[in-house]
């Protein structure tokens, strides 16, 4: 990638992410006590990664209908409680069963 490029695109992800890190500090000189600003601030980066990587679930297996079950499978097995490895091993063999399934039939 040439430099003409590639500085543009690295100033902008600074500027980007220094921001969203920065901001809180710069604005809140004291502890923050409000419970609604504290969640918000909590709950920022569950948001952020749930907003990457939810669009590439339907993306990561071969056939949409695949990923679908995967993720009905995990979001089911999660509501039950289960550990992350059981979800992610559930999700995992749900879609390998779409796919082979698909590929036979």
């Amino acid at each position: 990638m040439p430099n003409v490029t590639f500085i543009p695109l690295l100033l902008v992800m600074v500027f980007t992410t220094y921001l969203i890190r920065m901001l809180p500090f710069v604005l809140f000189n004291r502890k923050i006590k409000n419970k609604r600003i504290k969640a918000f601030f909590d709950y920022i980066p569950y948001s952020v990664l749930s907003a990457m990587t939810f669009p590439a679930i339907f993306y990561s297996t071969g056939t949409i209908y695949s990923a679908i079950v995967g993720t009905i499978i995990a979001l089911f097995l999660s509501f039950k409680n289960k550990s992350l490895l059981i979800v992610a091993i559930g999700a995992c063999l749900g879609a390998l069963i779409v796919e082979i399934l698909i590929k036979f039939i």
